[in-house]
C-alpha cells in the first residue's frame, strides 16, 4: 500500500507542475490576444480604403491588368498558407491545413498547375514530412508579425504574379489563413487576392450605398496599378497575418484552459485514489495491531493453564 501511495504523490507532483505551466501559457496567450486585436483593428482602415483606390481605378479604366484583368485559361495559380510556429494550439493548424489541401485540389480539379507558399514552421513540415514541393517559405514570424514580414512574403509572390505563365509565373494568387471572428470563434478561409473580383467589389459598395468617385489618373491608370499592385498585396497580406496571429493566440489560450482544468480534475482523481490508499493503509496496520493483540493475549492465556 505504500508504494502505491508514494506512486501516486508523485503523479500528483507531476500534474500539478504541468497545471502551473498550461495555466501560465493560457494567461499569455490572453494577454497577446489583446495586443493583435488592436493590430487587426489598426490595419482595417488602410485596408479598406486600398481596396476602394485599386476598385475606383479598375472601373474607370479599360486597362489590361494582373491586378484586375482574369486570364481567358488559367493554367497556374499559387497558394499563400499561413500556419503557426508554434503548436499547443488546439486545431488551430490542422484546421487551416485542410482547408489548403480542399482548395488545391479544387484548382487542380479545374486543371490548373499549384505553386504553394507557405508561412510557419507547422505547414513547413506538415509538406516536408509529406515530400511535397513548396516554392517557398517564411517562419519565426507569426506570433507578432509585422509590415516587413508582410513585405518580405509579398515580394515573390508579387513577382510570380507579374511574370508570364510560360515563364514560371502565375495567373491567379490565392491566401489560405484564419480568420479571426472572436475570442472563441476562428474560422480558416480561403481567399482569392488576384485577380481581383471587381463584380464582388462593387457588389459590396453597392450594399454601403457608397458612389465611387470619378478620377483622371497621369500618367496613365496603368502606371497607377502598377504602383497599387505591391501595396495591395502586401495589406491584403498583412491583415491576414495579424488576423492569424490573434486566432492562434486564442487557440492556445482555449487549448492551454482546457488543459488548466484537466490537469486540475485529474488532480482531484488522484488525491481522492491516494487518500484511499491512505485509508487502506491505515486499516491494514490497525488489523494487523488488534491481530497481534489477540494472538498475544491467547498465547498468554494459554500460558497461564
Amino acid at each position: 500500500m505504500g508504494a502505491q501511495l508514494r506512486v501516486y504523490k508523485r503523479r500528483i507532483r507531476a500534474v500539478t507542475a504541468t497545471k502551473k505551466i498550461t495555466k501560465a501559457m493560457e494567461m499569455i496567450a490572453a494577454a497577446r490576444i489583446v495586443k493583435a486585436q488592436r493590430k487587426v483593428a489598426a490595419s482595417m482602415p488602410y485596408a479598406n480604403e486600398l481596396n476602394r483606390a485599386v476598385t475606383a481605378v479598375a472601373t474607370g479604366s479599360d486597362t489590361d491588368h494582373p491586378l484586375t484583368t482574369e486570364a481567358e485559361t488559367p493554367t497556374r495559380a499559387a497558394i499563400l498558407l499561413v500556419t503557426s510556429d508554434r503548436g499547443l494550439a488546439g486545431g488551430y493548424s490542422s484546421n487551416v491545413l485542410k482547408a489548403a489541401e480542399r482548395l488545391t485540389e479544387r484548382l487542380r480539379g479545374e486543371g490548373k498547375e499549384v505553386d504553394t507558399y507557405i508561412v510557419g514552421r507547422k505547414g513547413v513540415a506538415y509538406y516536408g514530412f509529406r515530400e511535397r514541393k513548396i516554392a517557398d517559405s517564411w517562419t519565426g514570424f507569426t506570433d507578432s508579425p509585422t509590415y516587413a514580414d508582410a513585405k518580405r512574403v509579398a515580394a515573390p509572390l508579387i513577382e510570380a504574379v507579374i511574370t508570364e505563365t510560360a515563364e514560371g509565373g502565375v495567373d491567379e494568387l490565392h491566401i489560405v489563413f484564419t480568420e479571426f471572428v472572436s475570442m472563441m470563434t476562428q474560422n480558416p478561409v480561403e481567399n482569392r487576392m488576384l485577380p481581383l473580383s471587381l463584380d464582388k467589389v462593387e457588389k459590396e459598395e453597392g450594399a454601403k450605398a457608397e458612389i465611387l468617385p470619378l478620377f483622371e489618373f497621369e500618367p496613365s491608370a496603368e502606371d497607377v496599378l502598377d504602383a497599387l499592385l505591391p501595396r495591395y498585396v502586401e495589406s491584403r497580406i498583412y491583415n491576414a497575418l495579424l488576423q492569424a496571429a490573434a486566432s492562434e493566440h486564442a487557440a492556445r489560450r482555449r487549448a492551454m484552459k482546457s488543459a488548466t482544468d484537466n490537469a486540475g480534475d485529474l488532480i482531484k482523481n488522484l488525491s481522492r485514489l491516494a487518500n484511499a490508499a491512505r485509508q487502506a493503509e491505515i486499516t491494514q496496520e490497525i488489523s494487523e495491531i488488534v491481530g497481534g493483540s489477540s494472538a498475544l493475549a491467547d498465547a498468554n492465556a494459554g500460558s497461564d493453564k
